[in-house]
């Protein structure tokens, strides 16, 4: 009889521990979990139900509490947030992957060699269209002219975008379809002469002469493109994206896409500045759905550096004649960021030069006054002046900026800046200290994808050859923590998507990447050499 009651309380026992096991979809045990919460705090196993972090813990215990549906042990690997992009261009990387690459040309003639292998893959373009090249990287560093391009294509027109997406370089065909003559003019751009005639660079605002005769894409290759940009990203660890400036009908198609399940990266997308634009998104308001945020509007100040369209308030040092100028003009930058400020939408102003960041800190701390949880942002913060670097704080203002900037233009800014000016541009470290933190994106593509080797820019300062030895301008060099943050819980929070994702906690969305070795702890040198093991959105695996 006492074997008989011993039995039944043991069953009893078994049967009560198995009923109040909680289901759940996935359990990931036996890892190194950086939660990048408030406390930062670390882990080695959390569970997800239903796209969300449901807890997040010890590993033992959890066997213990929940019957997953899929378990993944992880061998003690690291993990983080999935990977955050705040500024960067989605839709520009899909178009991008249809173009010529080049980037890392050497020389003009390279740029020509690479357009003609490309051509010779894709002969029935209408326009033959490129990305990447820099002058800056070639001997002379000077701006090419049309006479090379047009001997080796003399039939077809030819566009190509400089790395930063600020000239564009083109043919004599171009300029003839586009009626593009000595006398073409636009504000807050320039069309480059040489002996009265246009040598085929055009800056900044004077782009548009071309780009209004360029076919443009239809909806179905900008869903192929966006797909191709997603594979891309999830590649690299990146789960939440952005798109800084684009249309209503590129921002409906995304939004289309996501609704379908094709598109499951999420995407943080600016709206390009316009009247039209302004007129329909003011009245509607910002939106969100769990993989869109739509409440910023991207305006832009003035050009970029490299290019020489950078606002600064003293000419440049290796081109005296010229300061730089505005895209548009102060009384309609002050006019749109009222218009903006009566709403609920950020304003998130691209800003290089250190007269267009001090005019736009002004006209956002006239409206902002003082402390406030606007979340307005000034993107890239590249030369501030070191009176107006306070301001972000004053206005709580967040800089959005892109490491990779610092290691690519280190070659030459301070040739644009001067060794003194120069201390003021790239100070990650002084413009996080304002409001204790900071964006960090990438500006892709034009700089790399992979936000580890932004990581690797912010915290070594140096670039892929790990160039300069000790690092550049080290004293604004960002430590690894607050590196992570600026990626996972602090981007999210510049992009009004804190409440939603950015960190692994219970209760939000269950984005998180697995990497194969740790980059809080490997040596600098190593920190680009990391690849991506996995990617998950919402609990599940993308790659």
């Amino acid at each position: 009889m006492k074997r008989l009651l011993l039995l039944f309380s043991t069953l009893s026992a078994l049967l009560s521990g198995c009923s109040f096991k909680k289901k759940a979809d996935l359990l990931v045990k036996n890892a190194l979990v950086y939660t990048a919460d408030s406390s930062f705090s670390t882990a080695d196993a959390f569970v997800v139900s239903d796209g969300k972090f449901l807890a997040v813990g010890k590993g033992q215990a959890f066997a213990d509490q929940y019957d997953a549906t899929t378990t993944v042990d992880l061998a003690g690997k690291p993990v983080y947030p999935g990977f955050f992009d705040p500024h960067s261009h989605f839709l520009g990387l899909g178009q991008v992957l249809d173009q010529a690459d080049l980037v890392g040309a050497e020389s003009y003639d390279e740029v020509i060699e690479r357009l003609k292998t490309f051509y010779k893959t894709h002969p029935n373009v209408l326009w033959l269209t490129g990305r990447g090249w820099d002058q800056n990287d070639w001997p002379g560093q000077a701006f090419p002219t049309k006479e090379k391009l047009d001997a080796a294509f003399p039939t077809i027109p030819v566009a190509l975008m400089r790395v930063d997406g600020h000239a564009l370089f083109v043919n004599s065909k171009a300029l003839r379809l586009a009626n593009v003559t000595a006398g073409s003019k636009l504000p807050g751009g320039e069309v480059l002469m040489e002996n009265g005639q246009p040598t085929g660079v055009l800056v900044d605002n004077a782009m548009q002469l071309i780009k209004r005769v360029i076919p443009r894409p239809d909806n179905a290759d900008k869903a192929r493109m966006l797909l191709n940009a997603q594979k891309a990203c999830f590649a690299l660890g990146l789960t939440t994206i952005s798109d800084a400036g684009i249309s209503p009908d590129e921002i409906n198609l995304i939004d289309s896409l996501q609704q379908s399940g094709k598109l499951k990266i999420r995407d943080y997308a600016m709206i390009s500045l316009g009247e039209p634009n302004m007129n329909y998104f003011l009245k509607r308001g910002p939106f969100q759905t769990d993989r869109l945020t739509v409440r910023a509007f991207k305006l832009y100040a003035d050009g970029a550096l490299g290019s020489r369209g950078a606002c600064l308030r003293q000419p440049y040092s290796d081109r005296p004649e010229t300061g730089g100028f505005l895209l548009l003009a102060p009384t309609e930058l002050e006019r749109v960021t009222k218009l903006l400020y009566a709403s609920k939408f950020q304003a998130n102003t691209h800003c290089i030069g250190d007269s267009a960041n001090h005019l736009m800190l002004d006209l956002y701390g006239k409206l902002l006054k003082g402390k406030n949880d606007r979340r307005w942002r000034i993107e890239h913060a590249q030369v501030v002046s070191p009176e107006d670097v306070l301001k972000f704080g004053q206005y709580s203002i967040i800089p959005s900026v892109q490491p990779t900037h610092a290691t690519s233009d280190m070659y030459w800014a301070a040739d644009r800046l001067g060794p003194i000016r120069v201390k003021g541009a790239y100070a990650f470290n002084d413009l996080m200290k304002q409001n204790s933190l900071i964006a960090f994106g990438s500006d892709f593509p034009v700089e790399a994808v992979n936000p580890l080797f932004g990581f690797h820019s912010a915290v070594a300062r140096q670039d892929a050859k790990n160039f300069p030895e000790g690092g550049y301008q080290m004293e604004n060099a960002v430590d690894r923590k607050s590196a992570l943050l600026a990626m996972t819980r602090w981007a999210a929070y510049a992009n009004f998507e804190d409440q939603l994702r950015g960190c692994i906690a219970p209760g939000k969305q269950a984005d998180f990447v697995v990497l194969d070795q740790d980059i809080m702890t490997v040596p600098n040198q190593k920190i680009r050499q990391t690849k991506v093991k996995q990617t998950w959105i919402g609990g599940e695996r993308v790659f």
